[in-house]
């Protein structure tokens, strides 16, 4: 009896480790099937928090949520009131966890003035949170160019601005921008202002009080920056797979990398197929489907860590796809947005916000404001030239869009 007892515990004890085990692993009882069937857990946040979770069109709770569902093809939407929803659709497997992470931008996002003088010409030094602005007001002592720095925290009501150059030094009546360029260095510490018959090498920390000649050898230094700059992004594609860093090299015209460098937007300078990286491949990552038959000049973005890689359609300036864009061209229409997880357009007379596998487009701002000129701050907040007074106000201003 005793031997039969210990059986009967030995056998239940090695039941209940098992279906521990399985219930760990995602199986959970189906009574119609009366088994133990696989599911797949699906690990839903957002910001804000506290977002309405469907799945397929039933309300399920909100987030922050773990949902343990069959293997299967669903719909996530996330919907909270006042702002904007997300969804996707995925294919769930079973034993795995699946995270979905969804940004919700308000619906009606605050609008704060960041400078009050009027702006002629506003340039961004990349995704450096500073703004290079032209301000012409016929006064010799503010007429000039300054430097907004946008992650400074605001005194009073507007940013300070910091003095680069007087337009009194220059001896011109006005500037005509259809005739001037500029050439940054890769620290954007330094910049050519090109004239129409002279160059000048400015600093952009401190204010030029006298002029620096370089039309002469604009072009020595202008070959040093771009040397320095290309060597910056070979440092940082040394981190991706050798055999990508080969195919890159060769074959890209890299845009950007996003902020935290797994990610590459880059234009394909011809047709190639993109070969996987990672073997085998790894489990739960983002479904969306990649594009890796690539297509001269056509825009994609490949992420290093889930070794994916995705086409972005964009529709440019000129309505349609260009060999070799200009660098200062392709950052008055797209820029990361500083999560790594999502690009910014600006399309058709509005600013869009969607993810890096050119998924979940939607519309950031279509107010009023400057089509030549946007910038995404490292707070995750639009910048932009907007005049809301043009019947008194001849020049627009930089305003802050309140995406947070």
């Amino acid at each position: 009896m005793k031997y039969f007892l210990r059986l009967f515990f030995f056998g239940g004890f090695l039941l209940i480790l098992f279906l521990i085990i399985a219930l760990s692993r995602g199986y959970r009882p189906n009574l119609q099937k009366k088994s133990l069937v696989p599911t797949g857990i699906l690990a839903i946040s957002s910001n804000p928090k506290a977002a309405k979770v469907y799945v397929n069109g039933k309300l399920e709770g909100v987030t922050d949520i773990n949902l343990s569902l069959e293997p299967g093809e669903y719909k996530i939407e996330i919907k909270k009131e006042g702002y904007t929803s997300w969804q996707k659709k995925i294919r769930l497997k079973g034993e795995l966890v699946l995270t979905l992470e969804a940004l919700l931008f308000p619906v009606n996002p605050s609008l704060s003035p960041l400078t009050n003088l009027g702006v002629k010409k506003a340039i961004p030094l990349d995704q450096t949170d500073k703004i290079l602005l032209y301000i012409e007001k016929n006064d010799l002592e503010k007429d000039g160019f300054y430097i907004l720095d946008t992650a400074k925290k605001p005194i009073n009501f507007f940013e300070p601005l910091k003095l680069i150059l007087k337009k009194s030094l220059l001896n011109l009546e006005s500037l005509n921008f259809n005739e001037i360029s500029f050439d940054f260095s890769p620290d954007f510490k330094e910049v050519i202002l090109n004239l129409p018959n002279v160059s000048y090498l400015l600093s952009l920390e401190q204010e030029n009080k006298a002029l620096f000649d370089v039309t002469t050898s604009k072009e020595t230094l202008r070959d040093a920056w771009q040397k320095e700059k290309e060597k910056n992004n070979q440092k940082i594609l040394e981190t991706f797979k050798k055999d990508f860093v080969r195919i890159a090299t060769d074959s890209f015209h890299i845009v950007s990398f996003s902020p935290d460098e797994t990610k590459i937007l880059y234009q394909a300078k011809k047709n190639l197929t993109l070969p996987p990286f990672i073997k085998p491949p790894l489990p739960a990552t983002n479904q969306t489907e990649e594009a890796r038959d690539l297509k001269k000049d056509y825009f994609y973005v490949y992420d290093k860590k889930e070794d994916k890689n995705y086409r972005i359609d964009l529709i440019l300036k000129n309505q349609k796809i260009k060999s070799s864009l200009d660098q200062s061209e392709i950052e008055g229409f797209l820029m990361w947005y500083p999560d790594s997880k999502r690009l910014v357009l600006n399309e058709d007379n509005k600013i869009y916000v969607f993810d890096y596998d050119g998924e979940n487009k939607q519309v950031l701002y279509s107010g009023p404001y400057q089509k030549d000129f946007f910038l995404v701050s490292s707070s995750g907040n639009l910048i932009l030239l907007i005049n809301l007074n043009p019947e008194n106000n001849e020049l627009p201003d930089i305003y802050q869009v309140g995406l947070k």
